[in-house]
């Protein structure tokens, strides 16, 4: 089984995060290939950024040379997720709602730790329209820019770690979801300290396409993830064969 992982933004590190996070969780016999936009922000942090990742991680697996079982799109509250569904017949998995529904089996609500504030609007429409938002305590932002995660590890650990104790103390919520696909390897440390199961949604992203595939199941295509109806497309900027992938079907 190969399982393409798509960072949402430009910046190869933590692409190569992210699909270290993947292979951690990869059942044997799956093969995790990292997948990096080749343009876009170097990090998503705002609804222009991440409208302009949906395009480009559209365009990155459009352009993929090879087959593939699944792809997961690996941005915590990001647009994108629904023009993948169309455009493929593999699942399509995006780490937001994989991370928020496998919270709803291990407690009765969970809270999500993400970034900088302006994320947590994104975050909440997205869990919003995944129907998964009456089962959310609270959306915390630690203060941490996306790219800090990288670079201040010690102070991440420290401000995120902060924010999941507030939610289990405050907000009374019973399990901690990551809400950042360059946090992975942050959950330990969060157990330690308010001893809640913590979901990172790279890893449950892994196991859920794995049994979707496993199971012979992908996006039905009856009605909402039709292919889209043949129609000129002007100054298309997908990959060159993006048109073709997208009416094949028709």
């Amino acid at each position: 089984m190969k399982i393409l992982v798509v960072n949402v933004n430009t910046t190869e590190s933590m692409t190569e995060g992210i699909a270290a996070a993947a292979r951690s969780a990869a059942s044997a016999g799956t093969e995790i290939i990292g997948v990096t936009p080749t343009f876009g922000a170097e990090s998503c942090e705002g609804n222009v950024e991440s409208h302009l990742a949906a395009l480009g991680v559209m365009d990155a697996v459009l352009k993929h040379q090879g087959d593939f079982d699944a792809v997961i799109q690996a941005g915590y509250g990001e647009h994108g997720r629904e023009g993948l569904q169309e455009l493929l017949d593999v699942p399509v998995i995006d780490i937001t709602e994989a991370g928020a529904g496998l919270a709803m089996f291990l407690g009765r609500r969970f809270s999500v730790v993400t970034t900088l504030d302006r994320t947590v609007p994104l975050i909440e429409d997205r869990l919003l329209l995944a129907g998964l938002h009456t089962h959310c305590a609270s959306v915390r932002a630690s203060g941490m820019a996306v790219l800090e995660l990288e670079n201040e590890p010690e102070r991440a650990v420290a401000a995120i770690t902060e924010q999941a104790a507030e939610a289990v103390e405050r907000d009374r919520a019973e399990v901690i979801v990551l809400g950042c696909g360059g946090m992975a390897e942050l959950a330990n440390s969060i157990v330690d300290r308010c001893q809640v199961p913590v979901v990172d949604g790279v890893t449950a992203a892994v196991r859920l396409a794995e049994s979707l595939v496993g199971l012979g199941l992908s996006t039905s295509k009856v009605r909402t993830y039709a292919p889209a109806r043949p129609k000129q497309m002007r100054g298309w900027p997908l990959g060159e064969n993006a048109a073709v992938s997208a009416h094949e079907a028709d």
